[in-house]
């Protein structure tokens, strides 16, 4: 087991209060990839593997509780969500429109809608993983997944 990976990932489910399928769908393939692959690292002298737990405090921060595989905590670290705000609410709109894409539009329709659903998500995973450069190192594809993490926990009904 890598030392510098995610080996569970836990969201805080008390703060979502629906979530659709395609939504859903969303958040279980992000973390059986994330578990497949990921690299993280925090800085200093913690080693893991580790356990993730995410969740947000008062509509405004992102919180990221590292545990140990003991469930120990190790580290907490906290980022304003200000900066990503707008992109995840634009993330959201984009999605809808190409979920409703998908049921009644040509595949070339589809797949324009599908490149800025993809082009919001890269500036959403570089702006985390820029937050995060200070406190944690992440590859991009970890950055990527924990994105969409984040835009499931930020979902409200």
């Amino acid at each position: 087991m890598p030392k510098h990976s995610i080996v569970q990932v836990f969201l805080d489910e008390g703060s979502i209060i629906r979530r659709s399928p395609e939504v859903e769908q969303e958040r279980a393939v992000a973390i059986y990839d994330l578990l497949e692959s990921n690299h993280f690292a925090p800085t200093g002298d913690l080693e893991g593997p580790f356990h993730l737990y995410l969740r947000i405090e008062d509509h405004s921060r992102l919180v990221l509780d590292i545990r140990s595989e003991q469930d120990e905590s190790l580290r907490e670290i906290g980022l304003p969500l200000l900066p990503l705000r707008r992109l995840i609410r634009d993330y959201f709109q984009i999605c809808e429109s190409y979920y409703d894409a998908i049921k009644k539009l040509t595949p070339s329709q589809i797949e324009t809608i599908d490149m800025a659903r993809r082009g919001l998500h890269n500036e959403g995973s570089e702006i985390l993983a820029e937050r995060l450069k200070d406190s944690v190192e992440v590859d991009y594809e970890t950055a990527r997944r924990l994105f969409t993490l984040v835009c499931v926990l930020h979902i409200r009904g």
